[in-house]
């Protein structure tokens, strides 16, 4: 988050009490009801309700959280937990394997206004598709983080597992503010909350 923007948007939300909610509060006609302010909670409850009502969260949870959980449990225990324990079984590798995990050289260059960043990864024993590299950016101006999937561009030739990883991004924010970072990848697990190792470039 950026704290000039929080800093920012609290000045405007105590302004707005300051100079408009609470004038309205104690403006009250005569017999003590404060008409334009009772309009504003009925206006706020009429526009926010639907968005932050219990049925919508629940609804939310069930359709995008447990109904999606309940169907990967059941892949997980069909065959006799045979996915199940395939994913175990890869975790155990993962574990094993996730030490050697290294970086090499990282570059950027300047290219037709974009950015393009090569990082030098060293894999080890894993096979490329049970990692992801991303290129990564704190958000800003309550923006979400760039995570942006950078693409197997070559393989070091004579360095086994060594792999040249390449992302482009548009030249308007400073390279500085990037790095790369490894994240497990599997289909079906979810990451963090099943496999939260995380290897940063810096």
């Amino acid at each position: 988050m950026d704290p000039a923007w929080d800093g920012a948007e609290a000045e405007m939300l105590y302004q707005a009490l300051e100079q408009e909610v609470a004038p309205e509060f104690y403006a009250r006609n005569d017999h003590g009801i404060p008409l334009a302010w009772t309009a504003r909670m009925r206006e706020s409850m009429a526009r926010l309700t639907p968005q932050f009502s219990a049925n919508r969260a629940v609804r939310e949870y069930t359709e995008h959280r447990y109904l999606p959980a309940a169907g990967h449990y059941r892949s997980r225990t069909a065959q006799k937990g045979l996915l199940g324990r395939q994913l175990v079984e890869s975790q155990r590798r993962l574990e094993k394997q996730w030490p050697a995990l290294h970086f090499g050289d990282f570059r950027v260059e300047n290219r037709n206004g974009q950015n393009v960043f090569d990082a030098q990864v060293f894999l080890g024993d894993l096979q490329p598709q049970a990692v992801r590299v991303e290129l990564y950016a704190n958000g800003v101006r309550e923006k979400a983080p760039v995570r942006l999937e950078m693409k197997l561009a070559s393989n070091l030739l004579g360095m086994p597992g060594g792999c040249i990883y390449r992302a482009a991004v548009s030249a308007d924010r400073p390279a500085s503010d990037y790095t790369v970072r490894i994240v497990p990848h599997r289909d079906g697990v979810a990451v963090p909350l099943e496999e939260a190792r995380i290897l940063w470039l810096r």
